[in-house]
């Protein structure tokens, strides 16, 4: 299969390029940084997601990953909600607006949200974009229903160069394990899996987010006498 990947130059979006090269398929890669990965099955283009009129029109992906974003950036929203929405309308869809019709390619979207876009947490604007992600994808499950599915991956802390400020603090990295049960965050590479699980494996789930976290986010202190 052909396979877009958006944000594939570094962290979640690298790892999810080397897995899908992994099992064989033909990727796609949308950044505005140089390729991490070099194959002869990978093309890779430097393309700003914010800006629809510089997308190529000589592929038809049938697996899209909307992974690119920034994080407490006044780009927040063009780039991770716009971005996103971009990025799939032009490649899932036959025409515009409401009466657009599934691609005849297309298969499967995943979009990369958080969890902040479950729980409200971090910068106020990310938080909006990736909650934005999160309704933006039930409304792509319906509109591409019965031909494809679209869901969503929502990450936790993972381990990636972004998160280095805090993860290199002993102090702030004890109080975020202090909140995390599995006392780990996971790795850009345990993310790519779920989302070739959930983009590729899967068939059927469609419409849902999911929140993978360590339990962060349903973390519970249950307080009763002994």
């Amino acid at each position: 299969m052909q396979v877009l990947i958006t944000g594939a130059s570094g962290g979640i979006g690298a790892a999810c390029v080397q897995r899908f090269l992994d099992e064989g398929h033909e990727v796609v890669g949308f950044d505005l940084l140089p390729a991490a990965v070099e194959h002869e099955r990978y093309r890779h283009l430097i393309i700003d997601v914010r800006e629809p009129d510089s997308f190529p029109d000589d592929f038809e992906p049938q697996v899209i990953v909307n992974v690119a974003g920034t994080q407490d950036s006044a780009d927040d929203i063009a780039a991770n909600l716009c971005g996103t929405i971009n990025v799939t309308e032009r490649y899932a869809f036959a025409g515009e607006g409401l009466a657009a019709k599934p691609a005849p390619a297309i298969k499967s979207v995943v979009n990369v949200g958080s969890a902040s876009g479950h729980t409200g947490s971090e910068f106020p604007a990310y938080a909006a974009s990736k909650g934005g992600i999160i309704a933006y994808t039930k409304n792509l499950a319906n509109r591409l229903a019965p031909q494809a599915i679209a869901n969503s991956v929502d990450p936790g802390g993972v381990i990636t160069p972004l998160n280095r400020c805090v993860m290199e603090d002993e102090h702030l990295w004890a109080q975020i394990m202090e909140l995390t049960p599995l006392k780990r965050w996971a790795t850009a590479q345990e993310i790519a899996e779920w989302i070739y699980f959930v983009g590729v494996t899967n068939r059927f789930m469609t419409g849902q987010s999911l929140l993978i976290d360590g339990g962060e986010a349903g973390r519970t202190q249950f307080i009763w006498p002994e």
